[in-house]
């Protein structure tokens, strides 16, 4: 459950743009945050020699989602170094050490897999790590250290503005269930929230396969091929289908992929009694 903590933000420099280094208070678990431009000033704190965990955060893929690698290092200095010759995608890699130093190779290799893991659950970045690999042997008393260490690290990483293991909807309760609302009509089958980010369009929702004139040849239809391409979606039986669930910037632009057409998402997207998301969601404002 969700509690109050305290996160301390330092600015080595003072800029809100360059070097930022988080931390819980309470806990031993610091993130710091490297712009690939200032990478030698990290390179020169004691905590670019130790153990790590490291995230390259990028550039959006052709499907709108932001792209991260996740890895681990003995000496994560070093590995940063080898990534800043060999890949080009990312402009700021989030670090995560131990404060006490305490952090071993067999916790590293751990938190890679189980992060690779979350963040392909929660499905709102695109991995540039492909699979998950295989688990690790991990004791379990390390195992433990583990978990504890990841679930700072999100924190963190999610305060640094970059979620990588929310997931895109919340758990529904027994006392607040999830209010969702359907898309039907030209052969498609969708389902998804409106949130607070923009529209989630839900796994094993459905699409028509062609596009009509409308948005051919257009962004949308980009996008659309694009999805296909990246697995978001997955064509057969004659439609497409939503392999997890995936968040969309508009209803509109959420109701246009699913239905293949130029739409309205504000009168497509319709609650199980009928009522549109403009009724529910718009006219209610005042």
């Amino acid at each position: 459950m969700p509690r109050p903590q305290t996160i301390q933000i330092v600015l080595p420099a003072g800029d809100p743009r360059g070097m930022r280094v988080a931390e819980i208070t309470t806990r031993i678990v610091r993130v710091i945050e490297v712009p690939r431009s200032q990478l030698a000033d990290f390179l020169k704190m004691p905590e670019a020699q130790q153990v790590g965990v490291y995230f390259l955060m990028g550039e959006l893929s052709e499907a709108g989602l932001p792209r991260v690698y996740i890895g681990q290092s003995g000496n994560v200095g070093n590995r940063l170094v080898q990534h800043n010759q060999n890949k080009d995608f990312w402009n700021r890699a989030l670090v995560v050490i131990s404060l006490t130093n305490s952090m071993t190779q067999t916790h590293a290799l751990f938190l890679e897999w189980f992060a690779i893991a979350e963040a392909n659950k929660a499905g709102r970045y695109s991995l540039e790590n492909g699979n998950t690999g295989a688990r690790p042997h991990t004791p379990a008393p390390l195992e433990a250290d583990c978990h504890e260490i990841h679930e700072t690290a999100a924190t963190l990483l999610a305060t640094l503005g970059q979620p990588i293991f929310e997931a895109l909807t919340d758990t529904p309760t027994a006392k607040n269930e999830k209010e969702l609302f359907y898309c039907k009509g030209s052969g498609a089958d969708g389902v998804g929230e409106y949130t607070t980010e923009g529209f989630v369009v839900h796994k094993g929702s459905r699409g028509r396969t062609e596009v009509a004139p409308s948005i051919q040849g257009t962004t949308q239809e980009r996008l659309r091929n694009q999805l296909v391409t990246e697995g978001v979606m997955t064509a057969g039986d004659g439609m497409l289908t939503f392999t997890r669930d995936h968040l969309f910037t508009s209803p509109s632009l959420a109701a246009c992929i699913v239905m293949g057409r130029a739409a309205n998402g504000w009168i497509e997207w319709k609650a199980a009694n009928g009522k549109t998301l403009d009724e529910l969601k718009r006219q209610t404002v005042v």
